[in-house]
């Protein structure tokens, strides 16, 4: 495959549209560097540490959506099964288990092909694909790590639907 190069004029910096997000929303940011940036925001479970990062020759904005869950070794292999649970149902990004720091991620990017520029609603769509995936399995992770939970039962019990109030 040939590797073409082209070179698009951009309005701003696609991190730039990112940066007024989290202003607006008053959320704990860093932008230490051009292409990277990161976000803290609380969810009803932890706080949710957010990397954006803008790959330039990918035309891509990468957004990874951590939070504090280190995995035990002896874990290990039941919490990688229940990536692989929930990564099935997922339309929209995906879970990984960073190998480095032993972490538990949500992935997902934007690809802005031919010099597109992103969108505010672009970007707050990412933010809430990414905490809804967190919000949503935080608990099966804690339920693999700390309960002994098999991958199955961990995610049946948060994906059980309830209707009505109490």
């Amino acid at each position: 495959m040939t590797h073409v190069e082209f070179d698009y004029e951009r309005s701003e910096h696609p991190l730039d549209v990112v940066e007024r997000l989290a202003s607006i929303n008053d959320w704990t940011f860093d932008r230490v560097e051009d292409d990277e940036m990161s976000i803290s925001v609380a969810g009803a479970w932890t706080e949710y540490h957010i990397a954006f990062t803008w790959i330039e020759d990918m035309e891509a904005v990468h957004v990874a959506c951590a939070f504090d869950l280190k995995v035990p070794e002896r874990r290990r292999a039941e919490l990688l099964q229940l990536v692989s649970l929930i990564n099935e149902q997922l339309w929209v990004g995906h879970f990984d288990l960073w190998s480095a720091q032993n972490v538990v991620m949500f992935r997902h990017a934007l690809l802005l092909s031919g010099g597109a520029e992103p969108t505010r609603s672009q970007y707050e769509s990412m933010l809430r694909t990414a905490i809804d995936a967190c919000e949503r399995h935080y608990q099966a992770f804690q339920f693999v790590l700390w309960a002994g939970k098999s991958a199955r039962e961990a995610l049946d019990s948060v994906l059980f639907e309830t209707e009505g109030e109490a």
